[in-house]
């Protein structure tokens, strides 16, 4: 099932938190705000009419989801702040003709305003606003579209191109630190474990080493594996580090000690061979052999196989 932004507060993070996308959706959003210490501004009655849902939703939301929007700058000014906006909303514009288009009129002792961030934060939680999930796919598609010109539509990053591939990558971040957690506290290794253990989740997944797989894609030092993994094999990655982690914590509390590098190794064969993972990981294998050949016009040797049998 695709996934919805209504339902992911990391997914939702992320998105906010990637300021080439927000600059470009805050210049296609025609509305008015205003302009108070260096951000735009706007205010409830705004929101509430843009959305075209009622003041008692827009209420509803704040109080279920105040944490998440607090963090993202939704703010309720009082005494001298809210003095100071509304001074400053006063040299800016039209006071008479916009007041009442702002809501100012009523505020007296406190004012709730959004900020852009957190007016995007909004936008990507209600679920009864029809406008509001019409234009959660533009969000979407213009952040996938930064991404897309950022790595100038280079054949090595079509994966990106895939619509689940912006949903993947953020969730198989948290399953990567659940990873490395699992690494750092429970087996007994130098820093090296890091990457050796990493090239066994990647042998799993389509049969490469890192290494192997940057020379072909004729990959840089500088460039990241997981930024050309199609959203599939990021998700495989995912499971396959999300269950080894978690086999780890358990044997190393299990017998009460650091586990070694056998030890683990021991954990990976058996990851390998669950019944779980298998057809996913076969599914993984077979796209990254096909897609690639297509595609990018290369060849894994090690998946030849999965590309005359895909």
């Amino acid at each position: 099932m695709k996934k919805e932004l209504t339902n992911s507060n990391i997914d939702r993070q992320n998105i906010l938190n990637n300021t080439l996308a927000i600059q470009e959706i805050q210049e296609q959003i025609w509305m008015k705000w205003f302009h108070f210490e260096w951000k735009i501004w706007f205010t409830k009655k705004q929101v509430t009419e843009f959305f075209e849902v009622t003041r008692k939703t827009i209420d509803n939301y704040l109080e279920a989801n105040n944490d998440e929007l607090r963090k993202n700058w939704y703010e309720v000014f009082t005494g001298k702040r809210l003095k100071e906006a509304k001074d400053e909303f006063k040299r800016e514009t039209d006071y008479p003709l916009y007041e009442d288009d702002f809501g100012l009129d009523s505020a007296k002792s406190n004012l709730w305003l959004f900020d852009f961030r957190s007016f995007l934060n909004l936008w990507m939680l209600l679920v009864e606003s029809e406008k509001a999930r019409e234009l959660r796919q533009i969000i979407l598609d213009i952040t996938i579209d930064t991404i897309n010109k950022k790595t100038w539509w280079n054949t090595k990053y079509i994966n990106r191109r895939d619509e689940n591939f912006l949903m993947s990558a953020f969730k198989w971040e948290d399953y990567r630190k659940k990873f490395t957690d699992a690494l750092h506290d429970y087996v007994n290794m130098w820093s090296i474990k890091y990457a050796v253990f990493t090239d066994k989740v990647y042998e799993i997944a389509f049969k490469e080493k890192s290494k192997e797989y940057k020379q072909i894609l004729g990959l840089s030092n500088w460039e990241r594996l997981r930024d050309t993994f199609y959203a599939e094999v990021l998700d495989v990655i995912a499971w396959i580090e999300n269950g080894v982690s978690s086999m780890i914590e358990n044997k190393s509390k299990k017998i009460n000690r650091l586990l070694s590098q056998e030890e683990v190794n021991e954990i990976f064969t058996e990851a390998e061979k669950s019944p779980f993972l298998e057809p996913v990981i076969e599914k993984a294998k077979h796209l990254m052999a096909s897609r690639d050949f297509c595609f990018r016009d290369v060849i894994h040797q090690k998946l030849t196989w999965y590309i005359w049998n895909a």
